[in-house]
C-alpha cells in the first residue's frame, strides 16, 4: 500500500508570501498531498521563506535545525521563497538534509518538482534568474484566508534600491495579463469574497502585456466586478503613483480609501544613496494629490533610520516630513544590511543604539499623530468589515476601508462571522485602533 502524501507548510514574511503559500497549498493539493498541521504529521516539511529582514536565514536554518531528527524518519524537507533564491544551492551544504531548493519565480515548475522529488530524487532546484518572463499563476490556490482574497498582479521589482534584496530574490518586474486578472477577481467573488486585495512588490508599476489596461483602469475593473464590495493594493512605489489612481479612488467607490506609499526618508540627499530615484518634493507632490482627493485617504508609509551615512539632519528632514504628511500608520525599521545589495558597500558607522534610539523618537512621534488622527472619527459611523473575535473583551474586531482596525461591541447574541459588514458609532480611540458599538 502506497504511503499517504502529507505535507506540513510554514511561511515567513510578507502578504506576498503569504499568497505564495496558498497556491502552494493548492498546487500541492491538486498533485494527491493532503496538509497537515504539524512537522510530525508530514511526510514533506516545506518552509515558504523570506530575506527582506536581518537575520532571515538564519532563522530558516535554525528551524531545519530544530526539526532535522525528522529527516531520519524518512521526511523530507523543502526550502521555498525569497531565501531559497538567495542562498541557493548553499543549503544544501549547510542542510543536507534538504532535498527541495525553489525560489518564487519557479514555482509554476512545483509539479515537475514534486514528481522528481517522488521519485526519489534528493537535489532539486528551481532556481529562476532575472531574465523570466512567466508568473506563478493557477487555479488551485488555496485561499487560506475566510474573509479577503488576494490577486498577485505582478511579480519581481526592477528598482534595485540599494538596501533591498527583493530585486535579487523575485526576479524582474513581470506582470500579468489585465484579463487573467479580471478572470481571478470574478471567480474570487463567485466564491463569496467581497474584499479583493491586489498584491505586488511595486503594485503600481503594473504594465498590461495586452495593453488594455492601466493599473487605474484595471482597479476600476476590479471595483465593478459584481459582488465586490472592497478593493485593497499594495505596495505603491512613489515613482510609479500617478494622479489617475487618486482619480479612481475618488470615482470608484469600491476602492478603499487608503494607499500605502512607502517614502524610506525625508532626506533627499539619503533617498539618492538608497537609489530610490525620487525627491523628498517629488514623493510630497504625491501626498498632496491624495490630500486633495474628494474623499478622506489614510496614508501609510514604511521608513528606515539608520541608513549609512544618515546625519542628525537627514533624522531631522525625516521627522520633518512625517510632521508634514501626518500619517495615519508608519512602519518604522532600522536598517540592516542584507546580501548582494548594494549598500553592503558603505560604510554603515551609526552605532545600533543610535538607530534604536532615532527609531524609538519616529515611533513616539508618530504615536501622537496617530493619535489625534484616530480621534477625529469619534461620533462617526464607519463601516467595518469583521474580522474575528477577541473573546475576552467580548469585542468584535474588524477593520475600516481606511485600513483602521476596530474593536467593538455587538448587542446581537451571535457575533457576525469573519467577512460580513457591519456599521459602528466610534465611542473611543488608541492610537493604532478605534473602539466602537455596532448600530
Amino acid at each position: 500500500m502506497a504511503t499517504e502524501k502529507t505535507f506540513y507548510l510554514e511561511t515567513f514574511g510578507c502578504q506576498m508570501n503569504a499568497h505564495d503559500s496558498e497556491k502552494v497549498i493548492g498546487t500541492l493539493r491538486h498533485q494527491g498531498y493532503r496538509q497537515v498541521e504539524t512537522e510530525e504529521d508530514a511526510s514533506l516539511i516545506l518552509y515558504n521563506t523570506c530575506s527582506i529582514r536581518d537575520k532571515a536565514e538564519q532563522k530558516v536554518f535554525n528551524r531545519l535545525n530544530d526539526y532535522k531528527k525528522l529527516h531520519k524518519a524518512g521526511k523530507r524537507f523543502g526550502v521555498l521563497g525569497c531565501v531559497a533564491q538567495q542562498e541557493g544551492a548553499k543549503i544544501f551544504e549547510r542542510a543536507p538534509y534538504v532535498s527541495l531548493v525553489s525560489g518564487s519565480a519557479s514555482y509554476r515548475k512545483l509539479p515537475e518538482m514534486l514528481m522528481r522529488l517522488e521519485a526519489g530524487e534528493n537535489r532539486i532546484t528551481g532556481l529562476d534568474d532575472r531574465q523570466t518572463d512567466e508568473t506563478f499563476e493557477t487555479e488551485y490556490t488555496a485561499r487560506q484566508n475566510p474573509y479577503r482574497g488576494y490577486i498577485t498582479i505582478i511579480e519581481g521589482c526592477d528598482k534595485f534600491c540599494s538596501y533591498c534584496v527583493v530585486p535579487y530574490t523575485r526576479g524582474k518586474e513581470r506582470s500579468r495579463t489585465s484579463s487573467s486578472v479580471l478572470d481571478e477577481a470574478r471567480r474570487i467573488a463567485g466564491d463569496g469574497y467581497t474584499e479583493i486585495q491586489l498584491l505586488g512588490q511595486n503594485v503600481n508599476s503594473y504594465r498590461d502585456p495586452e495593453g488594455k489596461r492601466s493599473f487605474a483602469e484595471l482597479l476600476a475593473a476590479v471595483g465593478e466586478v459584481g459582488g465586490v464590495r472592497r478593493v485593497r493594493f499594495t505596495t505603491s512605489h512613489p515613482r510609479d503613483f500617478t494622479r489617475d489612481i487618486v482619480d479612481v479612488i475618488d470615482a470608484v467607490p469600491t476602492l478603499c480609501d487608503h494607499v500605502h506609499l512607502p517614502v524610506q526618508s525625508g532626506s533627499s540627499r539619503l533617498l539618492k544613496l538608497m537609489a530610490r530615484d525620487y525627491t523628498s518634493d517629488w514623493y510630497l507632490e504625491r501626498v498632496s494629490w491624495i490630500k486633495a482627493a474628494r474623499r478622506p485617504i489614510a496614508l501609510s508609509t514604511d521608513i528606515i533610520v539608520g541608513f549609512p551615512g544618515e546625519t542628525a539632519d537627514d533624522f531631522i528632514q525625516t521627522m520633518d516630513l512625517l510632521a508634514q504628511v501626518q500619517y495615519d500608520c508608519v512602519f518604522g525599521f532600522k536598517y540592516s544590511a542584507r546580501p548582494n545589495t548594494p549598500a553592503l558597500t558603505m560604510i554603515d558607522s551609526i552605532p545600533e543604539t543610535e538607530k534604536a534610539g532615532r527609531l524609538q523618537v519616529l515611533l513616539d512621534r508618530q504615536r501622537e499623530i496617530q493619535r489625534v488622527n484616530y480621534a477625529k472619527h469619534l461620533g462617526q459611523v464607519l463601516e467595518v468589515m469583521v474580522e474575528g473575535q477577541n473573546p475576552a473583551r467580548g469585542q468584535v474586531v474588524g477593520r475600516t476601508s481606511q485600513n483602521k482596525p476596530v474593536n467593538f461591541t455587538c448587542a446581537q447574541p451571535i457575533a457576525p462571522a469573519p467577512g460580513n459588514y457591519v456599521q459602528v458609532r466610534i465611542t473611543g480611540t488608541h492610537p493604532n485602533s478605534l473602539v466602537g458599538e455596532a448600530v
